[in-house]
């Protein structure tokens, strides 16, 4: 059994804790911005503490995890007044779970090195659904033998993990991910909607061709409820956007060519200023013209 500490628990991190408290028997130290969300984690899972700032519940930590908003939450949890890194031992782990940029993982990652603390970027994929069942993907970047001491407790909500490269090279490994996804969903988008424009039976049509080269997660699991036009489950809008400026971003500095990324973007912008900025990312389809057959 280790000691974890967890920062940040938002639809993502609230279920994941879940697993590391439940499945891997460790035990847990949270951490919330919303000190009252971290004292109903407890109270639901019936074991675990709260702490009152991220340098707290990282005390004394083998391993602390995060999962928070953004660059700057990131760096606020870690190096700020009242980070982690402050209480942190050598030795100890930071595995951070969050959606962030490569410049931030490495910078992290130097910062952690620079204390005797080591630093994996390990964002996931698999959505709310995939947190709440343990299945997440995740994506690892940083040093060998920090993956091999955390792989243990990070397996305990996820079905597949690897280190992909040194810091940074899971945060790059996240864009890639995003990038196939936004396209992939766009098109999805436009193949319903064109199947309902041609008054075809969309059930059918979709039973035929998921058996074919057209299939995918998103098709399986999403058709459905895009055609009946629902949107209030999944991975957000605004989540979504904010993950594609960090692709487009990165592109910007590697060279890289996305102009199906960048178009989807844009849509994605459309669709919040219809009022979607919380609807799941299959809301793609809501722009287009169509009609929702039997």
């Amino acid at each position: 059994m280790a000691r974890v500490a967890w920062i940040g628990l938002g639809v993502m991190g609230y279920p994941m804790a879940g697993h590391v408290l439940k499945r891997g028997g460790h035990d847990l130290t949270v951490y919330n911005r919303t000190g009252t969300k971290a004292a109903a984690w407890v109270a639901e899972y019936g074991a675990g503490s709260t702490a009152p700032t991220p340098a707290e519940a990282a005390r004394g930590a083998d391993f602390v995890f995060s999962c928070v908003g953004n660059d700057d939450d990131l760096r606020a949890v870690t190096i700020g007044p009242d980070g982690a890194f402050k209480s942190m031992a050598p030795g100890s782990v930071f595995i951070d779970n969050t959606t962030a940029s490569a410049d931030v993982a490495r910078e992290l990652h130097a910062a952690a090195a620079a204390k005797g603390i080591g630093f994996l970027d390990a964002p996931v994929s698999g959505g709310q659904a995939g947190a709440q069942n343990g299945v997440l993907t995740v994506m690892v970047g940083g040093d060998t033998a920090d993956f091999a001491k955390a792989e243990p407790v990070i397996i305990t909500f996820a079905r597949m993990t690897r280190l992909i490269g040194p810091a940074g090279a899971g945060q790059l490994t996240k864009m890639v991910n995003q990038i196939a996804i936004s396209g992939l969903v766009q098109g999805l988008s436009e193949a319903i909607a064109f199947a309902e424009c041609a008054g075809l039976d969309v059930p059918a049509v979709i039973e035929t061709i998921s058996k074919g080269a057209a299939q995918s997660w998103q098709m399986e699991n999403r058709w459905k409820t895009m055609h009946a036009r629902e949107f209030d489950f999944g991975f957000a809008v605004d989540w979504m956007r904010k993950d594609l400026a960090i692709c487009l971003a990165e592109a910007a500095r590697n060279g890289a060519d996305l102009p199906v990324a960048r178009i989807v973007d844009g849509f994605y912008e459309e669709v919040q200023a219809m009022g979607g900025r919380r609807w799941d990312t299959s809301s793609l389809i809501a722009r287009l013209k169509g009609r929702k057959l039997g």
